[in-house]
């Protein structure tokens, strides 16, 4: 059969393939990559973010920020009920990965505006921590060394819902009274020990941190 310009077209390899009803697909999200470390933090490779949580897991870098209004209480967050690690669970201010290549520190300040909706007015370095915390609700593993920020926030939390179910300001007491009633992030009580001395020389010695 001759081919027209109609089947030329058809037959085309320059044009995008469509699905069945005609909807030509999007495409597929880039998986989110992970810096891969040693026990002395360096790094020696990356890994796809899922795959370095499945268990027994895979050592990557990973940040937490502690952020204190100016009375001294900590802002913890509860985490969204869509999210596929630890959902519904409190904890700390802001928590997360940075890219492969990325500063610790502009991760965690980049993370804190994408998920509350602020920057602090101060952010200083409180330490790292390596821990391996099995979360027993999905059966993922925490195998990370955590690079602890403390800082403070003057502005009202906007956070993004996708990422966060609610927010709020606790003291020291208030914080042990809701630990021992609701469920937090398996890695939390271990990040806040590390970050502590830190947090006492923010807050002072009144703080009760």
């Amino acid at each position: 059969m001759p081919t027209t310009p109609a089947t030329a077209a058809q037959i085309s390899p320059e044009m995008p393939e469509m699905m069945s009803n005609g909807v030509q697909p999007s495409e597929a999200p880039a998986p989110i990559m992970l810096e891969l470390v040693d026990e002395d933090g360096t790094t020696i490779g990356t890994a796809e973010k899922l795959a370095a949580h499945q268990a027994p897991g895979l050592l990557h870098r990973a940040f937490s920020v502690f952020l204190f209004d100016e009375s001294g209480r900590l802002l913890l967050q509860r985490r969204a009920l869509g999210k596929y690690h630890s959902p519904g669970v409190w904890s700390n201010t802001c928590c997360g990965h940075p890219y492969p290549g990325e500063a610790p520190f502009a991760a965690a300040a980049r993370r804190t505006f994408e998920e509350l909706g602020v920057s602090p007015t101060l952010l200083a370095e409180a330490g790292t921590v390596r821990y391996n915390h099995p979360d027993p609700a999905s059966g993922l593993v925490e195998q990370e060394f955590n690079h602890l920020f403390v800082g403070l926030v003057q502005a009202a939390p906007r956070p993004a819902p996708e990422e966060i179910e609610d927010t709020v300001f606790v003291t020291a007491a208030e914080l042990a009274e809701r630990h021992a009633a609701a469920p937090f992030s398996a890695w939390f009580m271990t990040v806040l020990d590390a970050a502590r001395p830190a947090v006492r020389e923010l807050t002072g010695p009144s703080g009760g941190w």
